[in-house]
């Protein structure tokens, strides 16, 4: 089709700006020209991201309940929108894409003023605030995890997944490392920024209770904040289990293709990453997520058989040793609850986004992919 010029709207955090970066590379691959709109506080995610332009356009959270924030931050998005709207009058997009967060809050109030066509990417199972405002403006909503059923905009609805990075489709390529019971067993655990202080102490309390003849058969690789590293470190010295422990892993791809079983978070993205590599894993939801959003993502694989979900106020340490236990012994369980894990996701989530956002842009019917 011929060039056209997209604006993507993200920001708030690195989760809605990576999948709006993964568009971008693959919409000016196929010939377009793409410009980000973000705000002064997301600016800090835009340095490397491929657009020809990056506009600055106020925004602000509603996330007070003191009327006078509201009225400054409703203010303040109600400016945004003017000049998105000013910017689209000079630009001409032939579409506007937003990923979620309070930047995208104007310019895609802005599209549904000026008439452009618009779509909206939820990664979450559950859709955030801001989406949740901007969905009954949009023309189409690309769902990661998000699908129509019980939605009152299901018909909006088109599941393309979650873009994953390069690093990731190539581990992808690795298959299951089954093993026998008796081989090593290879734990990786991560827990991001709001999890890894829990793992820190429930993940060696939990392979404490194990007899010294299975402990001996785990090499755990083990995410930790830099003030937990040591003493995380010591305690594994103290149960004789090789482990490797870093506050961050630059090649997390190869080891998730590496490890017999994951226990982690399950942000969006991380779940993302596993289906797509297909491992399985034990998901603790991150108890205080907005809108419980973690617990909805990983309840969808855990559905298909990828999966075991387990509430963190429910990990004691005598479940967390049963389950691991379980999975040590039962290697054909977890080789099918890779292929399982697999079987969910979803590689093609970029190209999916990019037919959605041309159709959009092209004025056709949005087609070949899933509802």
């Amino acid at each position: 089709m011929e060039s056209k010029l997209f604006f993507l709207a993200a920001g708030g955090t690195g989760g809605h700006v990576f999948p709006a970066e993964a568009l971008a590379h693959e919409l000016i691959r196929r010939g377009h020209t793409v410009h980000l709109v973000t705000d002064s506080r997301a600016e800090r995610y835009s340095g490397s991201f491929p657009a020809e332009r990056i506009h600055i356009v106020p925004s602000a959270t509603i996330g007070s309940k003191n009327p006078i924030s509201i009225i400054r931050a409703g203010f303040t998005l109600f400016k945004g929108s003017r000049v998105a709207r000013s910017l689209f009058a000079a630009f001409r997009p032939a579409a506007v894409i937003g990923f979620g967060g309070y930047p995208t809050v104007p310019p895609l109030y802005a599209a549904a003023a000026s008439g452009i066509p618009s779509m909206l990417h939820e990664q979450n199972a559950v859709m955030g605030r801001a989406n949740k405002m901007l969905a009954p403006r949009v023309n189409a909503i690309a769902g990661g995890f998000l699908t129509g059923e019980g939605e009152p905009l299901g018909a909006k609805i088109f599941q393309t997944g979650n873009p994953v990075r390069p690093a990731v489709l190539e581990a992808a390529k690795t298959t299951y490392g089954e093993r026998t019971a008796d081989a090593p067993f290879n734990l990786l655990v991560f827990g991001g920024s709001q999890g890894a202080h829990f793992f820190a102490d429930a993940v060696p309390d939990a392979l404490a209770r194990l007899s010294p003849e299975m402990r001996a058969l785990f090499r755990v690789t083990q995410q930790a904040r830099p003030e937990d590293v040591d003493a995380v470190t010591a305690r594994f010295a103290e149960l004789g289990i090789p482990a490797d422990i870093s506050p961050f892993f630059s090649d997390m791809a190869r080891r998730i293709a590496e490890a017999h079983l994951v226990v982690c978070r399950s942000g969006a993205s991380t779940v993302s990453e596993l289906s797509v590599i297909g491992r399985p894993a034990i998901y603790v939801p991150y108890p205080h997520a907005l809108d419980h959003d973690q617990a909805a993502n990983a309840a969808l694989v855990a559905a298909n058989g990828g999966a075991e979900v387990v509430r963190q106020s429910a990990l004691t340490g005598e479940r967390f040793s049963e389950l691991l236990t379980e999975a040590v012994n039962d290697p054909e369980k977890l080789t099918a609850a890779a292929l399982a894990a697999k079987d969910a996701g979803k590689p093609d989530a970029t190209e999916r986004l990019a037919d959605m956002a041309e159709a959009l842009a092209s004025g056709r019917k949005i087609e070949g992919t899933e509802r």
